[in-house]
């Protein structure tokens, strides 16, 4: 770790920048965090959705429930088991989550306009090696999870 930062530092402007560009709008961050699962990985079953967001069965289920009341989740029957269901968003919920993106990155674009160009050139230069760490923690959060 470079002298210049420490993991205290890094996760505390992470919980900063996730506050600040994050905005409920009636959704629980596991509900958001859900929603933008089902958009960028596709349909899943409410297991793995639990897993994915470290919940229970039961809370996944219960929140699950209250998605599809409000006509955001979609329930069908999973292709490769009849047993089981598959969840999915439905337009409502894929235009949610395109209104959220959008919203958030115009948040994010008003800030940066604010900057120095200077700090938009360090952030831009830096963003490669957070995407670097954000699959590596993907990939050590994978491996826990085995």
């Amino acid at each position: 770790m470079s002298p210049n930062i420490s993991a205290a530092d890094l996760e505390a402007l992470v919980v900063q920048l996730t506050s600040v560009t994050t905005r409920r709008e009636g959704l629980s961050r596991t509900a958001a965090a859900t929603l933008s699962r089902l958009a960028t990985a596709g349909p899943a079953r409410l297991t793995d959705l639990a897993a994915a967001e470290e919940v229970s069965q039961p809370s996944m289920s219960s929140m699950i429930a209250r998605l599809v009341d409000q006509g955001l989740v979609l329930r069908e029957a999973d292709p490769d088991d009849a047993r089981a269901v598959r969840l999915s968003l439905t337009p409502d919920g894929q235009s949610l989550v395109a209104e959220r993106r959008s919203a958030r990155t115009r948040r994010l674009n008003t800030a940066l306009a604010q900057l120095p160009p200077g700090d938009v050139a360090v952030i831009a230069d830096a963003v490669p090696a957070l995407t670097r760490l954000a699959d590596a923690l993907r990939r050590s959060q994978k491996e826990v999870s085995r």
